[in-house]
């Protein structure tokens, strides 16, 4: 008997995967840093969720890029001082407020920040940012990609929706990324994303049609990843309720690899908006991960509307 016990695998304890969208966007580069270190009451109200809420790898939305990370950086430390520590940070640039040169609203300019591959005022602004416990071993960026070069849309479809200057809009709005963290069992992929907004547009339906593509390339995307891996981040779509093309988060929510710890529970409080608690935040293990537990944060309005979730995954066979 103590030779079976000696010889059985010790795993490592489950990996607590989040996603958080921040809402910490400010109105110019540089003022989020400005915040960060005067230690802004919403500022430290997010540190604090995401400290209290201990993930071991946690993607936030709504974090303002600067090339150095110098913002990402000072978050993290201020989660630091709320005592968790995460060592790693990683982010690649946003499409945000990267101008595409078009009139794309046709207001008779090119240079607004609806102009942009991502609505943003400045070049970064509501970014991401990935903050571990585990190291980086690679990442893969799928921001670049065009919306108009994807295999698999309906090129007929959208030419209305893209208009002047719309066939060389990148797909992603914010971000796609691939991040593999080395993991004490193994490496994990995180794929992350933030997807646009399916309103603030016109009969053409931009907006809409773009949040589906944006979900919809994970589902093609999936069938040819290897290993695990975890999809995560702000959809900006309620599988039911509110805005958006339903088919494309439900073709997510159904997709054979992945599992949906926390179906139909709202991360959202859009009530301000008229709109209500909505579900718009996801993590969705692939199905050859251990869910041993997910759930959210409590509601902080002082920090964001949205709640950090989270799920505590394992490699299939692992001990909680």
């Amino acid at each position: 008997m103590l030779l079976c016990l000696l010889a059985a695998p010790l795993w490592a304890e489950p990996l607590r995967i989040a996603t958080f969208n921040t809402e910490l966007t400010r109105k110019g580069p540089g003022l989020l840093l400005r915040d960060v270190l005067r230690s802004e009451k919403q500022v430290m109200a997010v540190a604090s969720v995401i400290a209290a809420a201990r993930p071991d790898a946690i993607l936030l939305q709504g974090v303002d890029y600067d090339a150095q990370l110098l913002a990402a950086r000072a978050l993290r430390d201020r989660v630091t001082e709320q005592g968790h520590f995460l060592q790693h940070v990683f982010a690649f640039p946003p499409n945000t407020g990267v101008p595409t040169g078009y009139d794309l609203n046709g207001d008779g300019r090119a240079e607004g920040p609806a102009d942009a591959h991502g609505y943003g005022r400045f070049a970064g602004q509501g970014g991401m940012v990935l903050l571990s416990r585990y190291p980086i071993a690679e990442a893969e960026d799928y921001s670049g990609l065009l919306w108009s070069e994807l295999p698999w849309i309906d090129r007929r479809a959208l030419g209305r929706a893209w208009g002047v200057g719309g066939q060389g809009l990148r797909l992603a709005s914010v971000g796609h990324w691939r991040v593999r963290i080395s993991g004490p069992d193994g490496p994990l992929d995180l794929l992350g994303f933030h997807a646009t907004p399916p309103v603030f547009d016109g009969p053409e339906d931009r907006n809409g049609l773009r949040n589906k593509d944006q979900l919809l390339f994970w589902a093609h995307l999936l069938d040819d990843l290897t290993g695990p891996f975890v999809l995560l981040g702000d959809a900006n779509n309620d599988p039911d309720k509110g805005e958006g093309l339903k088919m494309a988060i439900n073709a997510l929510l159904s997709h054979p690899r992945l599992t949906d710890p926390l179906a139909g529970q709202p991360t959202v409080d859009w009530r301000g908006l008229g709109l209500g608690w909505m579900r718009v935040d996801y993590v969705l293990p692939a199905r050859e991960l251990t869910v041993h537990d997910a759930g959210m944060a409590p509601a902080a309005p002082e920090a964001s509307r949205h709640r950090l979730t989270w799920a505590d995954l394992g490699w299939a066979g692992s001990l909680p």
